[in-house]
């Protein structure tokens, strides 16, 4: 197991260095965005093509996990292409000059290959295991699919929203029972990786659905956003006042 973890920590540093290498040419590190999914995949695929273990859960889960990486990837490649470096990554850039660009290959890229590597556990164990396909299983993989599809239908919404030139606060469809339904879509996807992977026996999967959630909640999600959002959406404080921040919920009247 030990020679699986330390082949796909190999894998990802890689990509995680050609991505520092074209942040180098670009000077813009905003695509590190559109490698996080394709770092899941690296470490899934490595430690597949080590055990060999095609049970029906690692079939079913390879599908929707390439699903999964190729729509957030699509979804952050087109939504950034061609813009300014995202404000996240001005704000680190001006916080760590001089010499950012060599410092962003560790604050950045390979943050972002350790962040990867935890996350993964739940389908490392799973590549690592053939325990027979249960009820559990079925339940988890159900919950990935409505996960992927609740977060497609939200961006899909807000992108319709923005397109649109709308002023305000988008505050309808999914929006309109939380602040951030394309977060809790990927709050179910990893919570349905990890009971999946849950019969594999490997209790340590458990740190990536509570790393993600706190990365969705605290970290790089909803506590980053709302700290700037009002002042950059008129209405969003009216908004946020009767509308759930996370988990879809009534408006409050």
């Amino acid at each position: 197991m030990i020679d699986i973890y330390i082949l796909i920590a190999g894998n990802l540093l890689i990509f995680a260095i050609i991505g520092w290498a074209v942040s180098l040419v670009t000077k813009n590190v905003t695509h590190v965005d559109s490698m996080w999914s394709i770092f899941i995949v690296i470490a899934y695929v490595t430690a597949l093509q080590e055990t060999w273990l095609l049970s029906n859960q690692n079939i079913a889960v390879l599908f929707l996990v390439l699903i999964w990486s190729a729509r957030l990837t699509a979804y952050l490649s087109i939504r950034n292409f061609g813009s300014k470096e995202d404000i996240r990554y001005q704000e680190i850039r001006s916080n760590n000059e001089p010499n950012f660009k060599f410092k962003s290959l560790y604050i950045i890229f390979i943050f972002q290959a350790v962040l990867a590597m935890v996350i993964s556990l739940p389908l490392i164990a799973l590549a690592n295991s053939d325990h027979p396909y249960s009820m559990i299983d079925k339940i988890g993989l159900g919950i990935i699919i409505f996960g992927i599809l609740y977060e497609t239908i939200a961006d899909y919404q807000l992108k319709q929203f923005v397109n649109g030139n709308h002023k305000g606060v988008l505050d309808t469809g999914l929006w309109r029972y939380s602040r951030h339904p394309n977060y809790f879509g990927e709050f179910l996807v990893w919570w349905g990786f990890y009971i999946v992977s849950f019969s594999s026996g490997h209790l340590i999967a458990i740190f990536s659905p509570i790393l993600m959630t706190w990365l969705l909640l605290k970290f790089s999600g909803i506590g980053r956003m709302e700290s700037t959002i009002s002042g950059r959406r008129p209405g969003y404080k009216k908004y946020a006042q009767h509308t759930s921040s996370f988990i879809p919920w009534p408006p409050k009247k």
